[in-house]
């Protein structure tokens, strides 16, 4: 197959040593392929499981040299890759997804505008730059909305609610001076997720709509199949399969979505990596998100993303790591922990999936 980049015996480079990072590289391990993984953070999770890995920042151009000199292509688990290191390895070795994505999706505003161009449904929205933006936004959007940085936020971070008799001066305050977007609140019933993957030659395949549940802003549950009428998860798996084909995208993204009571479909947020709300696939599925990225960025054909069970994932947020035992005792319960040392407040340290026979 001329279009493999990795074949078994290869060696595939990841950018970012988190569970993640970790979980892909047990992925390729199955596929008889070699990790090697770049990450600045000395105790990173995905250490544990690679071939080989390099600490050193991400501005280390002499390091991120000799890391391309050594893998044969590269993918990463986190979405804010600085601009000069993928230039650099991208120059090197295949950067998979490509980092282009990255421009489009790192950036809340761009992303709603790009998801909008498609004919797709979001929030309403506009962009903050100073207090004057956010009054007129506010004026013109309503309270509750919700101020957004427009970069780097995740599980709840770099948001805040703007309630009726709010003070806009600190809410805006709490964006730290960085760009910001205001979205309209939106009524929804449910939080889903679609995760997509995409082959090189322009396959794409979608797992199972996932029902998601939040806690302090960040997920807590994922349930598969997720309760919504038939036509609510055909114009979901629509949407994904149109946004990861519309950024040629090559590899596994996520698709956050609310669904409201009229049962609209609107688009919250991509994700252009695997994602926590694809976690269950380890366990209810015969090949998983994982895997299938590794596949679509190391040139394999994709693997089934059919489910052969219901799941229930729960994440294990800080202390919830401490019932391993009971959890690991459970007979359907796939335990999965990421082997990090402290279990702080907020952390993810692992999940758990329960399945069951499939209902449907």
């Amino acid at each position: 197959m001329s279009s493999v980049r990795v074949a078994p015996g290869g060696t595939l480079g990841i950018l970012g040593g988190g569970q993640l990072g970790r979980m892909i590289a047990l992925a390729a391990a199955r596929l008889g392929l070699r990790c090697h993984i770049y990450c600045p953070d000395a105790d990173s999770p995905a250490f544990q499981v690679a071939d080989a890995y390099t600490q050193a920042p991400y501005e280390d151009e002499a390091a991120l040299s000799a890391f391309a000199a050594r893998v044969d292509a590269v993918t990463y688990e986190f979405e804010n890759i600085p601009a000069p290191t993928a230039a650099l390895l991208s120059a090197a070795r295949p950067v998979l997804p490509d980092v282009r994505a990255l421009e489009t999706t790192a950036d809340r505003l761009s992303e709603k505008r790009f998801v909008r161009s498609l004919g797709i449904g979001t929030a309403e929205f506009r962009p903050v730059d100073g207090h004057g933006d956010l009054a007129a936004a506010v004026g013109a959007l309503g309270r509750p909305s919700v101020l957004k940085t427009r970069r780097f936020g995740y599980d709840g971070k770099g948001q805040t609610i703007i309630r009726p008799g709010a003070d806009l001066a600190e809410s805006l305050a709490r964006m730290g001076g960085q760009p910001a977007i205001l979205e309209a609140f939106v009524p929804f019933t449910k939080e889903i997720s679609v995760l997509a993957v995409r082959a090189q030659d322009g396959t794409v395949a979608t797992y199972d709509l996932v029902e998601n549940e939040h806690r302090n802003h960040i997920l807590d549950v994922s349930i598969v199949p997720a309760a919504v009428p038939a036509g609510v998860e055909a114009k979901a798996r629509e949407i994904a399969a149109a946004i990861i084909a519309a950024l040629d995208y090559v590899g596994v993204l996520a698709v956050e979505m609310f669904v409201t009571g009229a049962g609209e479909v609107l688009v919250n947020e991509i994700a252009p990596r695997v994602h926590n709300s694809g976690h269950w696939t380890l366990d209810a599925c015969l090949v998983s998100q994982f895997e299938n990225h590794v596949r679509a960025v190391c040139g394999w054909p994709l693997g089934s993303t059919a489910r052969h069970s219901d799941a229930r994932m729960t994440n294990l947020i800080g202390g919830d790591v401490d019932a391993w035992a009971r959890l690991a005792a459970e007979p359907h319960a796939g335990v999965h922990l990421y082997g990090k040392r402290e279990a702080r407040p907020g952390r993810k340290m692992g999940h758990v999936t329960r399945i069951s026979p499939r209902s449907s």
